[in-house]
């Protein structure tokens, strides 16, 4: 228990209490707000819920930030973003085997984090950095091979089904091929990422700004290593990021129904309720990506943002079209034209963007302008 203390803080268990505490009372006032709620009301529930989420976020960045520097990357990047990523698969696999119709959840969903990683997340990152560092040098490999993940899996994802598809949806037939070979080439992928190629994702030099090195000439430790010699510290910070990060996500799905009746009131467009949710899921990320860039760390930031995306694509549309065959749902992939050329442009603006030996802040105004252009369209 003593040594369990240096990584596991009170603050830690304050913040996992708060978090849990706030989507248990979330649970117990459904019936409440089920019912037509006060605006006054309605603003202060949603205001509580994302002072909760802000408060644990900070914790999941806390520890994310540890093991990253503890294990190094690409390895402590992907704890944070699989651990995410994974539980927004599970929801979304629960809420399209749960009651109702949920045809264009998983496009709409993946719509918004794409956007909001590839512009919105990367462009202030790219903006923090380079005015902060004015260049920023990052490993070219690593970063291309991410990007042709993306090009492929979101071809497959959005662009292919308008075209071969009936309605918008792929056929049985084409659902069994297209949901293997993106699990496949997400899998050769991360054993890739994580063996042979794991040092096309650190950072250039090999060593992460202001941190110290042991010796010009003594061996990097493994991954093996690390976890051999610091198993404790790692599996203790694994589980408070795992437990702080759901309640994160669950309660970011919740509120889903307050902003649908908030913005329902405002007269806005229904899909920024899934923008708005989207954003938050993904704020821990957001949040340690961001201060990477402050202090340099780009790879870490390009680690954080496409990998988050190729993990959410890779895992996201294999599970829905799966669930859609099981259950006899129609899984509408298809993007509208609009969103499609925003995609193609984020795409094509990202593999210029990254081409580049050294990104700077202009890069990330030219991700914020297309992100902004995004919002345009979602009130058009």
């Amino acid at each position: 228990m003593r040594s369990l203390s240096r990584f596991i803080t009170a603050s830690d268990i304050v913040r996992i209490a708060l978090g849990w505490g706030a989507f248990i009372a979330l649970l117990l006032a459904g019936p409440l707000l089920a019912a037509p709620v006060p605006a006054a009301l309605l603003i202060v529930a949603l205001l509580a819920i994302v002072a909760v989420i802000l408060v644990c976020a900070f914790g999941v960045v806390k520890q994310a930030e540890a093991l990253a520097h503890r294990l190094g990357d690409p390895y402590g990047s992907l704890v944070l973003t699989l651990s995410i990523v994974l539980i927004e698969v599970v929801l979304i696999s629960a809420v399209m085997l749960g009651p109702g119709e949920h045809a264009t959840i998983a496009r709409d969903s993946v719509m918004a984090v794409s956007m909001i990683i590839l512009n919105l997340v990367i462009g202030i990152a790219l903006l923090v950095g380079g005015i902060r560092h004015r260049g920023m040098a990052h490993n070219r490999t690593g970063t291309s091979a991410y990007l042709a993940m993306l090009v492929v899996l979101t071809a497959l994802a959005f662009a292919l089904p308008a075209l071969i598809g009936r309605d918008g949806a792929y056929t049985i037939a084409q659902e069994v091929p297209i949901a293997v070979l993106t699990l496949s080439l997400y899998a050769f992928f991360l054993f890739r990422q994580m063996g042979a190629q794991a040092e096309d994702f650190t950072e250039v030099g090999g060593r992460v700004p202001n941190r110290p090195t042991s010796g010009q000439d003594a061996p990097a430790p493994t991954i093996g290593d690390t976890l051999r010699t610091h198993r404790t510290e790692v599996i203790a910070r694994l589980a408070v990021l795992v437990v702080t990060v759901i309640p994160i996500v669950l309660l970011s799905h919740d509120m889903a129904a307050l902003l649908d009746d908030g913005l329902g009131r405002l007269g806005a467009p229904v899909a920024l309720a899934g923008v708005l949710i989207a954003a938050i899921v993904f704020l821990p990320e957001s949040i340690t990506a961001i201060r990477a860039a402050a202090g340099g760390e780009i790879q870490r930031v390009i680690n954080l943002c496409h990998g988050a995306l190729v993990s959410t694509v890779g895992l996201t549309i294999p599970a829905v079209l799966i669930i859609g065959m099981l259950t006899g749902q129609g899984v509408v992939l298809a993007e509208t034209p609009a969103d499609l050329l925003l995609l193609g442009v984020t795409l094509l603006l990202s593999i210029g963007t990254f081409a580049a030996k050294r990104v700077t802040a202009m890069h990330g105004a030219a991700h914020l302008a297309l992100f902004a252009v995004y919002l345009i369209v979602l009130f058009s």
